[in-house]
């Protein structure tokens, strides 16, 4: 049989006590994490998560940024340069790591553009136009190239002259920090010898002497027959010449004499018996149909000035020896066409030169 221990009246109020203390505690507690901030409970963190998609519907719906295209920086289109060209220039580029005024470019450029007896220029690119031009100021630039003339009439160029250049321009791209970057030299020397045989094998230069059949000219009379037909007062003494149709190109003609009888004190008392009519035949496109402006121009002045059309020992000029002087400008003007060099172009204006 079971057997129970007594409790005091006492012990039974400290139990009572206890039990509702513990319940005080336990209520102030509830009371506190009520009034205090809500969290996120372990459950509810599970419940409100987004929900986990296989991969592959994931990858489905994942946008792919890899081919979203990206506008790029908007930069003029660049356009090639019309004062330096392949054909006839060693070029030399000069890299920059950001544009430069054209004010800062114009102080450190060399004083002479010149290497040798070979003439060279300096471009720069228009970071607004995309325009090769020569550097001006309030202009900004952002990238430069350097063009040498590889041959003229002068000849081919040579070692010393490319080193001249070299030196010129490794200085200027110094100054503006830029990478400059050459050309081989031995490769720029043998294309300018390349260059020089074809431009001596392929120049010519006509020109026939109009002679006085009896009375001798004076400079004024001459300035009158000549502005006859066409042909207006050169800036040099003692020559005229008559015009392109194009604007800024060299003359189609030129009619020369004596430039000392131009400067002479009194012009009017000089007496002048002979004139060169001359035609540069690399400089005049074949469409302005240079030749016949020569052939006719001398036929016209020769009437005018009562003077023979010879050739340049002496010979008088026929009907044949035009004839065949046409012939053999017919193939020249094909062949310089061939050579990307066409008679009139800026490449053979610069080149036969």
């Amino acid at each position: 049989m079971a057997q129970f221990t007594s409790l005091s009246l006492t012990s039974l109020l400290l139990i009572a006590g206890g039990v509702v203390l513990v319940g005080v505690l336990l209520h102030g507690l509830w009371s506190a994490r009520r009034a205090g901030p809500r969290r996120a409970t372990e459950d509810g963190l599970e419940s409100r998560m987004e929900p986990q998609l296989d991969p592959v519907e994931a990858a489905a719906l994942e946008p792919e940024v890899a081919d979203v295209p990206v506008a790029p920086v908007a930069r003029p289109p660049r356009r090639p340069s019309v004062r330096i060209d392949a054909l006839i220039d060693a070029i030399a580029v000069f890299t920059l790591e950001a544009p430069i005024s054209g004010e800062f470019a114009l102080q450190h450029q060399p004083p002479s553009h010149r290497a040798g007896n070979k003439p060279f220029q300096i471009e720069g690119l228009n970071a607004e136009t995309g325009e090769w031009e020569l550097p001006q100021p309030g202009q900004r630039y952002s990238e430069f190239q350097a063009g040498l003339k590889m041959a003229n009439r002068a000849g081919a160029l040579n070692e010393i002259e490319y080193s001249e250049f070299v030196q010129k321009l490794q200085a200027f791209a110094d100054a503006i920090q830029a990478d400059a970057q050459f050309p081989d030299m031995l490769e720029v020397v043998a294309h300018a010898r390349e260059l020089d045989q074809f431009a001596a094998a392929h120049d010519a230069q006509l020109a026939l002497l109009l002679r006085a059949k009896s009375t001798a000219w004076t400079p004024g009379f001459i300035h009158q027959m000549a502005l006859r037909h066409g042909f207006v007062p050169g800036q040099l003494p003692g020559r005229l010449v008559l015009p392109s149709p194009d604007e800024g190109a060299p003359p189609i003609l030129t009619l020369n004499f004596a430039p000392q009888a131009a400067l002479a004190e009194n012009p009017e008392a000089q007496s002048l018996r002979e004139l060169t009519l001359a035609l540069d035949v690399p400089q005049t496109p074949a469409e302005q149909e240079p030749f016949a402006a020569w052939q006719d121009s001398a036929r016209l002045l020769a009437r005018d000035l009562e003077a023979d059309m010879c050739d340049d020992r002496g010979h008088p000029l026929g009907l044949h020896a035009f004839a065949a002087i046409d012939t053999e400008l017919k193939k020249l003007y094909e062949t310089l066409a061939a050579r990307d060099l066409p008679a009139g172009s800026a490449a053979a204006r610069r080149l036969f030169s």
